[in-house]
């Protein structure tokens, strides 16, 4: 666990060892301590610290315990017999061997510190007597059992109280605080930093600074030992105290001293621990008026009950006759836990009954003990006053000269507040933050930033880089009187934006301050305190982000490689198949054949052009598909359905050459470039020289991840010097991130690239000190800017895209992805007209093969499959029909009757050959021309 370089975190410190060592001295000293053998643990002896309030109200509460008990009992009498420590646990130890020695008490009750208790504990297991504490206690040795068997702890675990600290903290998002605790010279913190530190960092919270007074008692001028203290806090901005350990007289100086300094002033945040809410009742209203806006942790108990009601009211009249110097009487929680812890000796009592009685006995009646008393529920486990399922403890508000009850700590870190109480395990309305509402320090009426917010007195120190490669980010003249054109650029106007909006809730008066140096120590300035924030392009990196808060991001950055170009794929011969993708030209390809072989099937039989041997006909039809994809073609088409494939495939041909035209234009006007540097490998296996930005974290980078060598890295201090050294030929890249890659590319993209970024990192963002709440409130601001399009807006004014870079992106070749709903149209379009071809033509054969047949006395079903497919194969070939005649004698007149016969059939029928050239004055051939 680590805590700031001034805290202190002494529960066993080396004054109390060696007490504890002198005790056992002591201890020993004497010979033995004789167990009497009538053993009477009616005595009870009681150890108070009778100079203070907690000891006074704890001797008033036991002995109207004893009286009670007394008066109701018949049967079995107590005798207390009261022991005073001092508030020194060497008196404590002193005092409970004499109470067994001299007194023979059977059990003793009281100590008011752990420290105390101990030593007594030490004295109750020589003596074997049970020992009652009252203290409480944040941590308890894990061995404690062992090594006090005889100690019970009334004295409740102060951990819920620390948790319930914490959780006040995280809902408000403060993330650092200042923890102030007086020193009692034994115990120091009682152990409380250690968990308050671990609670706080489950919200992401941490202890920035703390404040340990020394015991009032101690200072013979306690506002101005405090005064002492408070000084060491100017220098700290942090405004969320803790006040984890105080009696309540140094609380009252702590308080009065703070507001007299300012430290209650606004957007400050107090928060009080039950060692002082617990006397706030008993406390004078002057002294409380001082704590007007803290928060406090109080023990609930219930003050309407009769039994509270009846015992506050013999209190009070007793406490007043005994200590009429005291300003008010009545009882608080340590008063009820001591009427409470003699209850449970006397009720461990009445069990044991009139039989013999050993310590032993005592002890486990005691620790069987279960009932509900004043304080609340009362039951032991493991010798500790176990944790009741009740909400013991409720946030309060001091207002005026008192204060307010406000939420119940429901022991639920997601919810931890909630306005009503009972068991912590029932249904009720939970909230995240106090119900409220809450009055704060200078009576704010928002919650407080828990920051020293800046003022016109003491305005924020922002730091501003004025050695910056690019100006266009920020730009620093010192010439100009005028504070808006002595810094301008695109990081101070988002900045300027960012205050617009801040000022709705607060003002936030601020000085830039141009810083010389890096980037890394500009933001070390930030980490020392030198500097309250920077304002300007600085980058994220996980080790800046441990140092410092940085906002949320206004611009990506990227570490991008720039080099110089040369063109490419204008002289390359391979050229004119670029504007289809391969892909492409196949499917194309195919849709070509197919068309070629549709408008074979469909021409052949009646069109001349597509007629003779097989390679005239294949030559024909490819000349005649292939040619309509320049010209016009010399073949006539005769058939109504290729008319319609023809068409379909001429709107293939259009959009296609169109598309092809452009692209390849565009391939031969556009520049397209490609980068002298293959990559960073290469560069480095040839030990070129590179370029950088040698004040920002680019140059570390390259060494340390890139694996560059120092000697191989140039530092360039300006975005015109890169230029320069290209040139020159000094470099032969140059390593730039991300915003500034562009805003070069921007200039210069004619005669370099940038490659893709080779890393990513967390953008631009501003930077503050950690814990700043002002760091949340930009962010968020940023991104309202970016909600509403001004961060848009002020790219475009100071980054503005160049016309002459805007003809530089490569074009893409086309791909099937473009075209596929025009492939499909045509090949559908072709196959729905082979299909009604191919229809007619079934529905021909088989007429006329059947009329033939019979002509000739054939009879066709008389045919075999085979002999039928050739027959139409023939049909489709040449559009005849042979049967194997009966007699020769009508072979003659039967040919002359089919021709007749075919002479007579319809436009849509087939025809042979021999009938083209009536055919071709029933029908005028059509010439399609391509345009």
């Amino acid at each position: 666990m680590n805590f700031p370089p001034n805290s202190v975190n002494n529960s066993l410190s080396p004054r109390f060892l060696c007490s504890l060592y002198i005790v056992l001295l002591l201890i020993l000293s004497y010979a033995y301590i004789v167990i009497s053998a009538d053993y009477r643990p009616s005595n009870i002896g009681a150890i108070v610290d009778v100079s203070s309030r907690k000891g006074k109200e704890e001797k008033t509460a036991m002995e109207i315990a004893v009286s009670r008990f007394n008066r109701d009992s018949k049967n079995l009498q107590l005798f207390l017999h009261f022991g005073n420590s001092s508030g020194e646990p060497i008196q404590a130890a002193f005092t409970a061997q004499e109470l067994i020695k001299e007194k023979e008490v059977g059990v003793i009750v009281g100590m008011d510190t752990w420290q105390e208790a101990a030593l007594v504990a030490d004295v109750g297991n020589r003596a074997q007597v049970p020992v009652l504490s009252l203290a409480a206690s944040s941590i308890t040795p894990p061995s404690r059992q062992i090594r006090w068997p005889f100690l019970v702890q009334m004295g409740s675990n102060v951990s819920e109280q620390i948790r319930c600290i914490a959780a006040i903290v995280g809902s408000y998002n403060w993330r650092r605080v200042i923890v102030v605790y007086e020193d009692d010279a034994y115990g120091g913190d009682s152990g409380m930093l250690a968990p308050l530190s671990e609670a706080l960092q489950n919200f992401s919270s941490e202890i920035e600074y703390t404040v340990v007074l020394p015991p009032v008692s101690s200072l013979s001028d306690p506002k101005e030992g405090i005064h002492d203290e408070l000084m060491k806090l100017l220098s700290i901005q942090s405004r969320v105290f803790i006040v984890l350990k105080s009696s309540p007289l140094m609380a009252t100086y702590l308080f009065q001293e703070a507001r007299r300094m300012g430290f209650m002033a606004r957007e400050s945040s107090w928060i009080i621990t039950d060692t002082i809410s617990s006397f706030l009742d008993s406390m004078d209203t002057s002294s409380i008026s001082y704590m007007e806006g803290a928060l406090g942790i109080k023990t609930y108990y219930d003050k309407t009950s009769g039994a509270f009601l009846e015992f506050s009211s013999q209190f009070q009249k007793l406490f007043e006759t005994e200590y009429p110097e005291e300003d008010s009487a009545e009882p608080g929680i340590y008063a009820l836990r001591a009427f409470d812890s003699i209850s449970v000796i006397a009720n461990a009592l009445v069990r044991l009954g009139s039989g013999t009685n050993t310590p032993k006995r005592l002890l486990e009646s005691i620790l069987s003990s279960d009932f509900n008393g004043l304080s609340g529920k009362t039951s032991f486990q493991g010798g500790d006053l176990s944790d009741s399922n009740l909400l013991s403890l409720r946030v309060i508000n001091l207002v005026g000269k008192g204060y307010k009850e406000l939420d119940f700590w429901t022991k639920d870190l997601d919810n931890p507040f909630s306005r009503e109480g009972g068991e912590a395990g029932s249904s009720r309305r939970k909230t995240t933050v106090l119900d409220g509402p809450v009055i704060w320090p200078g009576y704010l009426k928002r919650v407080p930033k828990g920051w020293e917010m800046p003022t016109d007195a003491k305005p924020l120190k922002i730091g501003i880089p004025a050695n910056i490669s690019f100006d266009k980010f920020v730009k620093v003249d010192i010439a100009q009187n005028d504070p808006l054109k002595r810094y301008t650029g695109f990081c101070i106007d988002i900045f300027r934006e960012v205050v617009k909006i801040l000022e709705q809730n607060y003002s936030l008066p601020y000085e830039f301050l141009p810083y010389h140096g890096t980037y890394d120590d500009l933001v070390e300035s930030v980490y020392t305190k030198t500097l309250d924030a920077v304002v300007g392009d600085v980058t994220i990196l996980a080790n800046r982000s441990r140092m410092v808060e940085f906002t949320q991001p206004f611009a990506e950055s990227g570490l991008s490689m720039i080099s110089p170009v040369k063109s490419r794929e204008a002289y390359k011969a391979w050229l004119f198949m670029k504007p289809f993708t391969m892909e492409m030209w196949a499917v194309t390809g195919a849709i070509l054949i197919y068309t070629m072989f549709i408008v074979w099937i469909l021409e052949h039989q009646i069109n001349p052009a597509f007629r003779g041997t097989w390679k005239n006909q294949l030559g024909t039809t490819l000349w005649f598909t292939f040619s309509s994809l320049f010209f016009a073609h010399r073949e006539r088409i005769y058939s109504n359905i290729t008319r319609v494939v023809v068409v379909v495939w001429l709107l293939v041909v259009f959009v296609l050459t169109s598309s092809y035209t452009a692209s390849l234009s565009s391939m031969l006007t556009v520049q397209r470039l490609e980068s002298n540097v293959t990559n960073v490998e290469w560069l480095k296996a040839n030990k070129l020289n590179i370029g950088c930005d040698g004040d920002s974290f680019v140059r570390k980078y390259l060494e340390k991840v890139l694996g560059f060598e120092k000697e191989n890295i140039r530092n360039i201090s300006s975005q015109y010097d890169y230029l320069k050294e290209f040139q020159k030929g000094t470099i032969s890249a140059a390593f730039l991130e991300l915003p500034y890659e562009k805003e070069f590319m921007n200039k210069f993209c004619k005669n370099y690239t940038a490659t893709n970024p080779l890393s990513r990192f967390g953008g631009l963002g501003f930077v503050f000190q950690k814990g700043s709440p002002i760091a949340a409130d930009v962010s968020e601001a940023i991104l309202t800017l970016s909600e509403k399009g001004t961060l848009k807006y002020l790219e475009g004014k100071w980054f503005p895209s160049s016309n002459e870079c805007s003809s530089t992106t490569d074009t893409t070749e086309l791909s099937l992805q473009n075209f596929w709903a025009l492939y499909v149209l045509c090949g559908a379009t072709s196959t729905f007209c082979f299909l009604l071809f191919l229809l007619r033509l079934l529905n021909n054969f088989r007429r006329r093969h059947t009329k033939v047949a019979s002509e000739n006395g054939a009879t066709a079903n008389k045919l075999s499959a085979w002999r039928r497919t050739l027959e139409l194969a023939k049909y489709v070939q040449n559009g005849k029909i042979t049967i194997p005649e009966r007699a020769s004698d009508f072979s003659q007149g039967s040919n002359i009757e089919r021709s007749s016969s075919l002479r007579g059939s319809q436009r849509w029928e087939l025809v042979s050959p021999s009938d083209a050239a009536e055919s071709f004055e029933a029908s005028p051939p059509t010439a399609i021309q391509m345009v």
